[in-house]
């Protein structure tokens, strides 16, 4: 019993953050999972919450994937031989196949790399990444017609 509630706790804290702002912006066709490199220093941060993914992207250079823009910021307790680097460069860790899927969608059908959650699986972090295309803004109009509408029904069928 005890195990169980300990495995409910894990999988609710395991959301570290959130880009709500992506989900906004962007269509997403599909969805990647990415492990992160990260030093000691960021995994602390990490565990604390003090991350921010608003302004993040994902950039594809000599086939690897590096994550721009997200901000980790440092603990007051952080080693004093460490100099943290707020918005460092870090690198994503994807299969070979999943990479050269990704570089054929963003340099030949103009695709966008963008984050969209970091979570804990198995004690590591990692990364949802999201193979999205921009919005207009009447697309943006449309999908809050849409979620309002959908809230309204919702309300109507409550009142029954």
């Amino acid at each position: 019993m005890a195990e169980k509630k300990s495995k409910n706790k894990s999988q609710q804290n395991a959301t570290i953050a959130v880009n709500r702002q992506a989900r906004h912006e962007y269509f997403i066709e599909e969805r990647f999972e990415a492990g992160l490199v990260l030093e000691g220093w960021e995994v602390k941060s990490l565990r604390a919450g003090r991350v921010q993914l608003k302004e993040s992207y994902v950039v594809l250079k000599r086939g690897e994937a590096w994550l721009h823009g997200a901000h980790i910021s440092a603990l007051l307790s952080a080693s004093t031989h460490i100099n943290p680097e707020a918005v460092r460069h870090k690198k994503l860790l994807l299969n070979r196949h999943e990479l050269n899927k990704l570089i054929g969608s963003v340099e030949r059908k103009g695709y966008t790399l963008i984050p969209l959650s970091m979570y804990w699986k198995a004690g590591r972090a990692k990364l949802e990444i999201g193979l999205a295309k921009g919005k207009q803004l009447h697309d943006k109009r449309a999908t809050s017609k849409d979620r309002d509408w959908q809230r309204e029904k919702a309300r109507i069928m409550k009142k029954g």
